[in-house]
């Protein structure tokens, strides 16, 4: 490493300071603004992580050439990499262009030489991979991406209510197992990808939770269900700006795992902007294909297709162009306003059947939703929503108290015309029926009007652990509290409702369970500030005139700088070049020479020649003497030269 240091150190003093800039500009994570020499800078280049970092920057042509240049060992020249290539000196010098740009490979004479950390993974192809076909573009059309950001919205909002309905475990390492998502797909009739997508959106927008592991809707959920479907789909449009993982479409994968280093932020955010308000795609397929030629370490094809598919999905994209809510996430605007503009209001009426049915279009009104879940049950929540009206859902709402006049009139106000007869004489059927029982605490005590009701309750076998018993004709006593004989009744088909002390109707509450959100990601703040474009110049500036304050490029001090720093890893480079500089002036310089293991010894000297590595000098005492540059280990000036 010490050897390919001095090598790139060798090569960053024949920079000018544009060119310098250049790889600063294309390796932001080395500049400091404590580097003080080009070998300093050299030694921050060659670090793997900071390496790896900038091959990941590389479009695929590039990534070929830096492979052949790898696999040749540091031997091979332009004519040999472009022979093993097949490709044309033009495209093989345009590559070469990106891989200096980043310093990851540079020219030593006629050698091509890369750094030590480079990945060799992709070495040899064969062939040079040339820029894909220009996608073509039209002017924009309008077309709306309501229908799919609609069935989006009313896609979470479906598994918000399977997961409070049905059980959706989650691994105790964390996620959701694959299988439990096929399972979920085949109930909510979805592909598994696109149940993966609302899963994940529903996560990171804190609408879901895992509570023991199961999942389970949020207090947030409550909110985001009670809001209108602009801001429903504003809430769905920020959590997907915040998923760091990668799609992998072609991949049977578990969901709500952290994939770190996936460049999920990134390949979201750049396939996003490659979009444009004003002119549309004629065939995204090409797009793909640029994005992955451009930057295949982030946009590999069908991840990137994927990404596409989730833009469209949320109304981002539409017709191969941007939405205006796909430009206000682009430009950092009004994702709310957008949205809510973009999104049609929440229906507010529903169209009741003959056969006790409600039937909504689009996405009901939280009001709406409110009457509906309460007199009846959700059946069907696909294209559109299907509540049936029971006996039990009707006791339902009976039992929160209300009158059967007032459930007529709750539904009669969301009706988009007058309640079907039948629905009438349902509900007022069922609350004929409903409170003739009441009970009370013993532990509780069932009163009756109807002495042969009460009769036929006492004999049931199915009653038993209630261990019933006569305190009169209409009142029975009960073993178990009021809660457990309500629940052993109703299962056995009676309609009792519960009553207090004072005899007034007790309005029951169902405790719905709720799991806690896992709280937003937050970007993660980098300890040292970021050095911007004017500093980086400055900094390129100074490192390159300060190497060579007063010789010019090419000069002889400057040359014999480079040779020293490639042929000894020990010395400073302020001793360089005071090494070099008493070759070209012939003056007296001190240094330290390891003659044997921890062994050094002093000689004053005036060198004289410099050939292969091995350092002729005259000596104080007269003597001529040669040094092997590499076991020079300290050069300074002289006592008397000090003053």
């Amino acid at each position: 490493m010490p050897r390919r240091i001095n090598a790139l150190a060798t090569w960053l003093l024949r920079l000018g300071p544009d060119e310098v800039t250049s790889i600063l500009l294309h390796r932001r994570d080395v500049a400091d603004r404590f580097i003080r020499t080009m070998k300093d800078l050299a030694t921050q280049l060659t670090d793997s992580d900071s390496v790896h970092a900038a091959e990941d920057t590389l479009d695929q042509g590039a990534l070929d050439v830096l492979g052949t240049i790898v696999a040749q060992g540091g031997t091979g020249t332009v004519d040999t990499v472009c022979t093993e290539l097949g490709c044309s000196t033009g495209d093989f010098e345009r590559a070469l262009d990106e891989l200096k740009k980043r310093a990851l490979a540079w020219p030593e004479g006629p050698r091509l030489i890369a750094v030590n950390s480079v990945r060799a993974t992709g070495a040899v192809r064969g062939q040079l991979t040339l820029r894909p076909k220009t996608p073509g573009r039209r002017r924009a059309s309008a077309i709306s991406p309501v229908v799919p950001a609609m069935s989006t919205v009313d896609g979470v909002a479906r598994l918000l209510a399977h997961c409070e309905q049905d059980a959706f475990d989650a691994r105790y390492t964390g996620g959701v197992a694959t299988v439990e998502i096929r399972r979920a797909a085949r109930v909510l009739r979805v592909a598994d990808g696109v149940l993966r997508l609302w899963l994940e959106l529903a996560v990171e927008a804190q609408l879901l939770g895992v509570d023991r592991s199961r999942l389970l809707p949020t207090r947030q959920g409550d909110v985001w269900l009670d809001s209108q479907p602009g801001p429903r789909l504003a809430a769905l449009v920020g959590a997907w700006r915040r998923m760091d993982w990668r799609p992998a479409p072609d991949q049977a994968r578990a969901a709500l795992r952290d994939y770190t280093g996936a460049h999920g932020l990134l390949l979201r955010r750049s396939a996003l902007e490659r979009f444009s308000a004003d002119e549309a795609f004629t065939d995204v397929g090409e797009l793909v294909a640029e994005l992955a030629w451009e930057r295949p370490a982030v946009h590999d094809p069908r991840a990137t297709a994927a990404v596409i598919g989730e833009m469209e999905a949320l109304g981002l994209v539409a017709g191969g162009a941007l939405t205006p809510l796909g430009l206000a996430v682009v430009h950092d605007g009004d994702v709310g306003a957008a949205a809510a503009a973009l999104m049609p209001p929440a229906t507010e009426k529903a169209a009741f059947q003959t056969d006790m049915t409600a039937v909504v279009n689009g996405l009901p009104s939280p009001a709406l939703s409110a009457t509906l879940n309460l007199v009846a049950d959700l059946e069907d929540n696909d294209a559109a929503r299907v509540w049936r009206l029971s006996a039990g859902s009707v006791r339902r709402a009976l039992d929160s108290g209300l009158s059967a006049d007032e459930v007529l009139a709750e539904l009669a106000a969301v009706s988009e015309a007058a309640l079907p007869q039948v629905i009438d004489f349902h509900v007022r059927d069922i609350a004929r029926k409903h409170g003739h029982l009441t009970v009370t605490n013993v532990a509780s005590c069932v009163r009756g009007t109807d002495p042969v009701l009460l009769q036929e309750i006492a004999r049931s076998k199915r009653l038993a652990s209630l261990k019933l018993r006569f305190l009169a004709p209409t009142v029975l006593a009960s073993d178990r509290p009021m809660a457990e004989t309500l629940t052993a009744l109703r299962r056995s088909g009676y309609a009792p409702t519960g009553v207090d002390g004072g005899d007034q109707s007790i309005v029951e509450h169902v405790e719905r369970l709720r799991a806690p959100a896992r709280g937003e990601r937050r970007p993660d703040r980098w300890w040292r500030d970021e050095v911007d474009d004017l500093e980086l110049t400055q900094l390129a500036v100074r490192l390159v005139e300060q190497e060579r304050p007063s010789v010019g490029r090419g000069t002889p001090r400057a040359d014999a700088a480079r040779t020293l720093r490639d042929q000894n890893v020990f010395l400073r480079d302020e001793e360089v070049l005071l090494l070099a500089s008493a070759l070209v002036d012939g003056s007296r310089v001190e240094i330290g020479h390891a003659s044997g293991p921890r062994r050094t010894e002093t000689y004053v000297v005036v060198p004289t020649k410099h050939l292969e590595g091995v350092l002729s000098a005259e000596c104080e005492d007269g003597t001529s003497r040669e040094f092997t540059i590499g076991h020079v280990r300290r050069v300074a000036l002289p006592a008397d030269r000090l003053g």
